[in-house]
């Protein structure tokens, strides 16, 4: 069974709705950016070369909160063609103000639900990567249910990745780093880049520190970046 079976009511959400204020800089963002680098589910299967004018790398980011970290690695890989994932308005709204202001032309943004967007619209083995940088940890053992990292979800991942395609995933809260371990160690199709189970990697290059990371560093916690491939068979 795929999370497309799955009734929209028993699914676990890729989010949670908090309330926040949009300031008029990101509603321009919005209101000006949507138009031209907006996606919605409702467009059915996405065809990434006719969305971008051309080929290129896929790469998929699944909550990336105000964007900066997208748009830093945009700018330096521009021949790669970047689909953000959020449903955080005044992040989007943020995101595409830098993409107008930056004539960032290798980003368009779903605003909406990773489930459905993953169900709806990404095909099996179309993907080179998908970046999952520090989801809600949910740090309450009654909360841990909402977690976006379960075998389900990792399942509909790995088989959205090409054979030999990359999951990369950061946290730095070490329980869930475990969890995530427990999680994509379980799936078949997946195998650790470090090449030893339950190992962590140093954080590649590409993937530029954010905010919240730093602060995390500050308070102690320990970041750690996990990186899975779909296995070729």
């Amino acid at each position: 069974m795929s999370l497309a079976d799955i009734p929209v009511t028993s699914r676990i959400r890729s989010f949670v709705i908090r309330a926040g204020r949009i300031t008029p800089g990101q509603q321009r963002g919005w209101d000006e950016g949507f138009p031209a680098f907006g996606l919605l589910v409702e467009g059915g299967m996405l065809d990434w070369d006719f969305q971008f004018g051309e080929s290129g790398r896929r790469v998929v980011e699944i909550g990336f909160g105000m964007g900066d970290s997208l748009i830093k690695m945009a700018e330096a890989d521009p021949t790669t063609q970047f689909v953000g994932i959020d449903v955080h308005r005044p992040g989007v709204g943020h995101l595409f103000s830098q993409v107008l202001t930056k004539n960032i032309q290798n980003v368009r943004v779903y605003a909406e639900d990773a489930i459905d967007v993953f169900a709806q619209c990404l095909a099996p083995d179309s993907l080179d990567a998908v970046h999952i940088f520090f989801p809600d940890p949910w740090h309450k053992k009654r909360h841990h249910k909402r977690r976006l990292i379960q075998p389900d979800w990792a399942h509909e991942l790995a088989f959205r990745l090409k054979p030999g395609g990359c999951l990369h995933l950061a946290t730095d809260w070490e329980p869930y780093a475990e969890h995530m371990f427990d999680v994509l160690e379980a799936q078949p199709a997946l195998v650790n880049a470090s090449g030893k189970p339950r190992t962590a990697v140093p954080r590649p290059d590409y993937r530029p520190p954010t905010k919240f990371e730093v602060r995390g560093e500050r308070l102690g916690h320990k970041v750690q970046d996990l990186m899975y491939r779909r296995r070729v068979i």
